[in-house]
């Protein structure tokens, strides 16, 4: 029976892409309202502070962890060793709260925060060359996450990325290290990509170690795709919501899950201000 710890992520109040979504919500807010509501955790927000000593003090006030985190890897533009140094940053943050597990996502060719490119036809696409340089480069920094700072590091397929579809999520689990590289699984981001988030779920369930709970509007998703919007015009139109207001059956996802042996957080990461 699955163990799972129900966290949210500070963008249902706040949007760390477009900082107009949610101004006037405060970080005291966003973590009270989150305790409040029942959470036993959450992500970061770029509103949160910096200093781990003053947020762990806001957050025990409110019985609350911190989940994960996201990481922009950029490991097809830079050089390693800057990534690394960026990342270890990062991991000893995490630390430092107490978190078990670092979220990454390859940011170098995306297009997700570009307003002028669409995010479906615009999507980038692995040279063989760029599989190589980013699973290799996965598997270098999940093991420093693993041996330097005993993180888990889970990997965010995402719209807009040059891994968001089920042949490209097939790929990076076959070409990177189990040990140092698990999944995260996104409902949202596979429904938006037009992929399955059950055969997924089946497929990798024992690698999956992360799980971000997103709904998606499916008239707006097939207007940003029909009219060529960008991934945060899309986002502004409302084409995430919270489970529960948007199109995706969550009773099967839900069902695998519980009867399955995970264990750790399921995230609500909407990816719009409510």
């Amino acid at each position: 029976m699955a163990k799972i710890k129900l966290g949210i992520a500070p963008i249902a109040w706040t949007n760390d892409d477009m900082p107009d979504l949610g101004k006037e919500n405060t970080f005291e807010q966003c973590v009270s309202e989150m305790a409040l509501a029942g959470y036993e955790g959450c992500e970061v927000g770029n509103k949160y502070p910096k200093d781990p000593s003053i947020l762990k003090k806001a957050l025990n006030l409110r019985g609350l962890q911190i989940a994960s985190a996201w990481f922009s890897s950029y490991l097809l533009t830079q050089p390693y060793e800057q990534v690394e140094k960026d990342f270890r940053a990062h991991c000893a943050f995490l630390q430092a709260m107490g978190a078990k597990f670092c979220n990454v996502a390859e940011q170098g060719t995306s297009v997700q925060g570009k307003l002028d490119v669409p995010v479906f036809a615009g999507k980038p696409i692995n040279t063989e060359e760029q599989w190589k340089m980013l699973t290799e480069g996965l598997d270098k920094l999940g093991k420093v996450a693993k041996e330097d700072y005993g993180l888990t590091m889970t990997y965010h397929h995402h719209m807009g990325t040059c891994v968001q579809t089920t042949a490209e999520i097939d790929r990076l689990m076959e070409q990177t290290n189990p040990e140092y590289v698990s999944l995260l699984f996104d409902t949202g981001h596979l429904v938006c990509s037009g992929e399955d988030p059950v055969a997924i779920l089946k497929k990798y369930l024992p690698r999956i170690r992360h799980i971000h709970l997103k709904d998606i509007r499916m008239k707006v998703r097939d207007k940003v795709k029909a009219e060529n919007m960008s991934f945060l015009d899309g986002v502004r139109a409302g084409m995430f919501t919270v489970p529960g207001d948007g199109d995706i059956d969550f009773g099967p996802i839900f069902d695998i899950v519980m009867k399955s042996d995970y264990e750790g957080w399921a995230a609500a990461a909407p990816g719009v201000c409510l």
